[in-house]
């Protein structure tokens, strides 16, 4: 069982009352393992036609399943090809409940590592804009990772401070969400290492950062736009008192009762309208949800500016002839209609929007490749957006096949005759690049080579 401290059992005796030592028994169990389906890839049919894991629905979210943590789930082709996530159940509640849509500007705050961020992704599809931010750039390159294997496009990911996001963007976003820094109570079950910060912090360090946080999304908000604040603690000082305190400062804020799912508990008067996930009540940790609207008019409402800072614009450079060429083979719905930018080597297609300069960007939508020496070659980024039936030249590999086992290695290939007369038949040209995939979906690039394919898989990437 977990060594809990003594002021947190004590409060949380105030907080629970007779339910304390069903509480207190959950912490003898196992923590719960989920995993959320990438509909942007695949829908929820046909991914659980394909898999092999027993899979139980999570009841808060349409895509997330407990999965028995024997299965090997990381070490199956599909992980890697991005058709799910690995993510703590509850924490698919905060993403499940910010009602986005397409065509939406989309802000996740405190993005890392990306499990909120890509289910957004998933809901825009290839529309709209999701500003993706964390301010540590350590954090931050986790983001990266986990989004490109998604297979993200209208993305961009920022490093930035929540101050600075808003002097750049301004009041510009439909949706934000803010799953803010906590003190990590509802995680001690699932991550015990949590409770040495608890000690050395707790709670009051965190509310006074939450409230800086949630004050610059509030401005950042369009009237008439949505908000999720959420946490992943049992405290009544980072949930309630804070969501009091953002709707006191701001009046133009409503607080809306999201979605409701056997399990959920109210939040305490005056936030009868928030959830709160326990877990003795349900099969996950401790997490916290608010939804709040900022109305179309009113005092105060937190948006000085009222035009976006950032415009949508059709401005498109000179796309050079060899990148051109390429691009030709791919779905027109992932250039035809973006921006396209050179930066040095680097080609990137862009969401028609104008973005803030002088702000840290680690992705800006859709990194192509690069090109040198008149020379293109693809990224990973878009290999991983790919699928079977959307680049003419494909060697598709069932899971079970060892040759992919072989390639996420960063070996070469090998083709069996078979396969080796249909990619010739179809290389005759110089460009030689096949899309190597696993039931259809895209895992990276090879060079064809008369007979094998040379392995053009990120090197970062590779299984040691």
């Amino acid at each position: 069982m977990v060594n809990l401290p003594v002021e947190f059992t004590e409060r949380m005796k105030r907080q629970l009352g007779e339910e304390y030592e069903q509480f207190l028994s959950c912490y003898e169990a196992e923590e719960y393992a989920g995993l959320r389906v990438n509909t942007g890839k695949i829908t929820v049919e046909e991914f659980l036609a394909l898999t092999p894991f027993e899979l139980i629905p999570v009841p808060w979210t349409e895509n997330g399943f407990y999965y028995r943590k024997e299965d090997g789930v990381t070490k199956h082709p599909h992980y890697f090809a991005g058709l799910y996530y690995i993510q703590e159940p509850s924490a698919m509640l905060p993403s499940s409940r910010l009602p986005v849509s397409g065509g939406d500007t989309v802000l996740d705050l405190c993005a890392a590592p990306g499990g909120k961020a890509t289910e957004l992704s998933s809901r825009l599809g290839r529309t709209g804009l999701l500003v993706a931010n964390d301010a540590s750039p350590s954090r931050a390159k986790a983001l990266y990772k986990n989004l490109t294997i998604w297979g993200s496009t209208n993305c961009c990911i920022t490093g930035e401070t929540p101050q600075k996001l808003l002097q750049a963007f301004g009041c510009y976003f439909d949706r934000i969400l803010v799953d803010a820094p906590c003190s990590g109570e509802g995680m001690f079950r699932k991550d015990p290492g949590l409770i040495a910060d608890w000690e050395q912090r707790g709670p009051r360090y965190y509310c006074a950062l939450q409230k800086e946080i949630l004050d610059c999304a509030v401005q950042m908000l369009k009237p008439g736009g949505m908000l999720v604040y959420s946490t992943c603690t049992f405290s009544e000082e980072e949930d309630e008192d804070v969501v009091a305190w953002i709707l006191e400062k701001y009046p133009s804020l409503v607080l809306k009762k999201p979605e409701w799912a056997e399990g959920f508990v109210s939040g305490r008067t005056p936030c009868e309208k928030t959830i709160r996930l326990w877990p003795h009540k349900i099969r996950g940790e401790g997490h916290f949800l608010a939804l709040l609207e900022k109305k179309m008019t009113g005092e105060r409402s937190g948006c000085d500016d009222s035009s976006a800072r950032t415009e949508k614009t059709s401005n498109q450079a000179q796309i050079p002839p060899e990148v051109l060429e390429f691009l030709k083979l791919i779905p027109e719905e992932l250039w035809k209609n973006c921006i396209y930018r050179q930066n040095g080597e680097q080609c990137l297609i862009l969401p028609p929007y104008r973005l803030p300069a002088r702000l840290r960007y680690l992705l800006t939508g859709l990194d192509a490749g690069t090109w040198k020496k008149g020379r293109f070659e693809p990224s990973q980024q878009l290999a991983m957006v790919l699928k079977k039936g959307d680049f003419p030249f494909v060697l598709d590999l069932p899971p079970d096949d060892q040759r992919i086992l072989r390639y996420l290695k960063g070996e070469t290939v090998m083709l069996t005759e078979e396969e080796d007369a249909r990619l010739l038949t179809g290389q005759k040209r110089k460009m030689g690049w096949v899309l190597i995939c696993t039931d259809g979906y895209g895992l990276g690039w090879g060079k064809y080579a008369g007979g094998s394919i040379k392995n053009k898989y990120y090197p970062g990437w590779r299984l040691q």
